[in-house]
C-alpha cells in the first residue's frame, strides 16, 4: 500500500469521506468499494496491506450503509418573470451537499454512503451534452424538461407569481406609462428575446398586450434588424396608430395594398413592418428573403390549425424570435397550443404526431403539459391584476374597412353631398352611419353577416375571447336592423343566450330580461339600444361593454356604459368603441372626445350647433380610401 514501508494505524474521517492513516502520517484514500468490502465482507486487506479492524469499529459515531445514495440532476425553474434564471445541481438523496465529479463516497450526518459512480458519470455527461457550463439558460432548462430520463428531478414552481425587482429598463423613447403588470410583461418578453427563444403572450383582453409588444419592439430596434407584425387586416390601422402613439421614433411601414413594395431590401430599411395574414401569404416569397428579428402574430389563433395553408405558410417566415399574441391560447384542443408553440418555439414540443401521442386531449394531458410550456407562456387575467387596473378600461377599436366597402361608402357620401350640400345635417348622415354599422342595413341582405363587414369580423374576435373566459357582454347599437342581425346570428354561432332590449321591448319586460341575463350561468349577451336601454337599468353582471356604432352625443354613450360601470360592479369594466377610420364614425369618435374635454356631457345637444355643422362638413370630406393606411 505504501512504498515507504509504513503500516496502517487505523481508519479515520477526512472531510466527508473515510480514509486510512499510516504510521508515518501518510493518508491513503481507499475507494468506496474497498471501504464497503472491509465493513461488510470482512476484507481486512487492502492493496496487500493488513487492516486492523472494520471501519465502524474505528469510527463508532458513524454508521455504514450498504446502499448508495440515489443521484439525480435537480432542476429548478426560473422565476415567473424570468428575472431569476433556472438552475441545476447534482442532488444525492435528500442531502444538500455537493460532491466533486471524482468522488465515490460521502458521510452525511452520521452515516457513510457509497456513491453511484456510474450514475454520477452519466449525469455529468448529460450536463456536458446540454452545454451547461455556468448559469443555465431558459433554452437549456426547456431542453431538459423535454428529456425522458430518470436522471432528472424537477423542483415544482412555487405557488404565486414570484416577482423580482426590475432589471430590464423600459426604452426611454416609449411614450407611455405602463402598469406594474405591463412592466413585468415587458421584462419577461425582453428576457425571452435576449435568450433568442419565442413565446406566447396570452394576457386576457383589455390588459394591453399591444403596448407590451410595442415596448419590446422599441427596445429590440437597437439590434438594427427589422421586426414584422402580422395581424388581421381589420387591425392594421390600430397597429399603425398605436405604434405612432407609443413609439413615434420607430420607422414603421404598413405593408399592404397596391402600393406596397416588392423589394426585400426596402423592407430592411424599416424598424417595424406591419402586414396582414392574407398579404403575408401572398408575399411570402418576399418576406422569406428578410432575416426578421422579432415576428409578432397578433390574434395568433389564426394559426391554430396546424395543416391549414395559412399556418404552414406563416411558419416559414425566418425569425430570430417569434411572439404569438392571443387572448385564447387554447380554444378547443391542445393541438391549438401545439400549433402556436410550433411557431413561437419550433420543434420544442416535437412533431405534431409525437405531441398528440404523448399528451392526451383532456385534463390529464393538459396537466402533464403545463409545467413544460409554462415558462414560454405569459397569461394574466383581469382578476389577477385588478389592483393595478383602473375600474374602467377604454379600448378604441379602429377597424379598417374593406376596399370594396370603401368604394361603396364613398358613393353614398357623394350622394348625400349632392342631395344636401351646405344644408346637410347630422341627421342626414344617418345612411353613412348605417352603412358603417353593417352594409346589410343599406343594401339589404339576409345571409351570413360576417363576410360583408370587417367590423362584424372584429366584433366576433372580441366575443370569442369574452365567451372563452365565461364572461358577459353588452352590445349597444342604435339600429334595430343591426340588433336583429346580432340576435339572429350570435346564438347560432356561440350557442349562448342573446337577448335584446330596444324600443320594441315593452317596458315591463325589460327588467325580467336583465334578471335572466344576470342569472345565466354561462356567457350571455344583451343587445341594447343606447336610448331605450341606456338609463334606469343595472346590468353589473356584464363586465364588457361594446359600442358597436358610436353616438353623436357622448352623454348617450356614457349613460349606456354606466349600465355596467356603476356601483355594485366588482370587476374592471372593459369598454370597446368600434369605428371605421376615414368615415363618419371617425368624426363621431373625435367629436365625442372633444366634447368630453370641453364641457360636461349633460349639456351637449345632438344637432343644430355651429360645431355640428363643422362635423358634418368633416364627414362629407372624409373618405376611407384616403385614411391613415397608405
Amino acid at each position: 500500500m505504501s512504498d515507504t514501508g509504513e503500516s496502517v494505524i487505523d481508519w479515520q474521517i477526512e472531510g466527508s469521506r473515510v480514509v486510512l492513516r499510516m504510521r508515518g502520517g501518510t493518508i491513503v484514500r481507499p475507494t468506496a468499494s474497498e471501504v464497503a468490502g472491509a465493513e461488510f465482507k470482512g476484507r481486512l486487506t487492502i492493496r496487500g496491506e493488513p487492516i486492523p479492524r472494520k471501519p465502524s469499529d474505528a469510527i463508532p459515531g458513524v454508521s455504514f450503509s450498504r446502499y448508495p445514495l440515489e443521484a439525480t440532476l435537480e432542476v429548478s425553474p426560473p422565476s415567473a418573470d424570468l428575472a431569476i434564471p433556472p438552475s441545476c445541481r447534482i442532488r444525492l438523496g435528500d442531502t444538500d451537499v455537493e460532491v466533486s465529479p471524482d468522488e465515490d463516497q460521502l458521510i452525511h450526518g452520521d452515516v457513510w454512503y457509497p456513491l453511484p459512480v456510474a450514475v454520477l458519470s452519466e449525469i455529468q455527461g448529460l450536463i456536458k451534452a446540454q452545454g451547461i457550463a455556468g448559469p443555465m439558460t431558459l433554452k437549456q432548462y426547456l431542453d431538459l424538461r423535454w428529456l425522458d430520463t430518470g436522471l432528472l428531478t424537477f423542483v415544482p414552481e412555487p405557488s404565486g407569481n414570484r416577482r423580482v425587482t426590475a432589471s430590464v429598463e423600459l426604452p426611454r423613447a416609449l411614450n407611455a406609462t405602463l402598469y406594474p403588470y405591463q412592466v413585468d410583461g415587458f421584462q419577461w418578453l425582453s428576457r425571452i428575446s435576449d435568450e433568442g427563444l419565442g413565446c406566447i403572450l396570452g394576457d386576457e383582453m383589455g390588459l394591453g398586450k399591444t403596448l407590451q409588444v410595442i415596448a419590446l419592439l422599441l427596445r429590440d430596434s437597437e439590434r438594427k434588424v427589422p421586426s414584422l407584425v402580422v395581424a388581421p387586416a381589420t387591425l392594421l390601422e390600430n397597429w399603425r396608430r398605436e405604434l405612432a402613439r407609443f413609439a413615434p421614433t420607430l420607422n414603421v411601414s404598413i405593408h399592404r395594398g397596391h402600393g406596397r413594395t416588392g423589394y426585400p431590401r426596402e423592407l430592411r430599411t424599416f424598424d417595424v413592418v406591419v402586414t396582414s395574414y392574407d398579404t403575408a401569404m401572398r408575399d411570402i416569397s418576399i418576406l422569406e428573403m428578410v432575416p426578421w428579428n422579432v415576428v409578432v402574430l397578433d390574434e395568433a389563433q389564426a394559426i391554430k390549425t396546424p395543416d391549414a395553408a395559412r399556418t404552414v405558410t406563416i411558419k416559414t417566415i425566418p425569425r430570430r424570435v417569434g411572439v404569438a399574441v392571443t387572448g385564447t391560447p387554447v380554444e378547443n384542443r391542445l393541438r391549438d397550443l401545439w400549433s402556436l408553440m410550433d411557431f413561437a418555439a419550433p420543434a420544442f414540443l416535437g412533431r405534431q404526431n409525437e405531441f398528440e401521442a404523448r399528451y392526451s386531449d383532456d385534463i390529464g394531458g393538459a396537466s402533464a403539459l403545463e409545467p413544460l410550456v409554462t415558462p414560454l407562456i405569459l397569461r394574466r387575467r383581469v382578476a389577477d391584476v385588478a389592483k393595478d387596473l383602473p375600474e374602467r378600461i377604454d379600448i378604441p377599436q379602429p377597424i379598417e374597412i374593406s376596399d370594396e366597402s370603401a368604394a361603396r361608402y364613398d358613393k353614398i357620401r357623394d350622394e348625400i353631398a349632392a342631395q344636401y350640400g351646405a344644408a346637410a345635417t347630422i341627421v342626414s348622415l344617418t345612411k353613412l352611419r348605417m352603412y358603417c354599422t353593417h352594409p346589410f342595413l343599406v343594401d339589404g341582405g339576409d345571409g351570413d353577416p360576417l363576410p360583408g363587414s370587417t367590423k362584424y369580423s372584429r366584433l366576433l374576435e372580441i366575443l370569442d375571447e369574452v365567451i372563452a373566459s365565461g364572461e358577459k357582454a353588452l352590445i349597444f347599437t342604435s339600429f334595430t336592423g343591426m340588433a336583429d342581425i346580432l340576435v339572429s346570428d350570435l346564438p347560432r354561432r356561440y350557442g349562448i343566450p342573446v337577448r335584446v332590449i330596444d324600443g320594441r321591448t315593452p317596458v315591463d319586460k325589460r327588467q325580467p330580461i336583465v334578471d335572466e341575463f344576470a342569472a345565466a350561468t354561462t356567457s350571455a349577451i344583451l343587445v341594447l339600444n343606447p336610448k331605450a336601454a341606456g338609463t334606469g337599468l343595472n346590468i353589473t353582471a356584464a363586465n364588457h361593454v361594446i359600442h358597436y356604432n358610436l353616438e353623436w352625443n357622448p352623454a348617450v354613450e356614457d349613460q349606456a356604459t354606466a349600465r355596467a360601470f356603476r356601483r355594485g360592479q366588482t370587476r374592471p369594466v372593459t369598454v370597446h368603441r368600434l369605428f371605421h377610420p376615414g368615415t363618419v364614425e371617425e368624426v363621431i369618435a373625435e367629436r365625442t372626445q372633444r366634447k368630453r374635454q370641453v364641457a360636461g356631457t349633460a349639456i351637449i345637444g345632438t344637432a343644430g350647433g355651429a360645431d355640428d355643422l363643422a362635423d358634418v362638413v368633416a364627414a362629407l370630406k372624409m373618405s376611407p380610401a384616403m385614411s391613415g393606411i397608405p
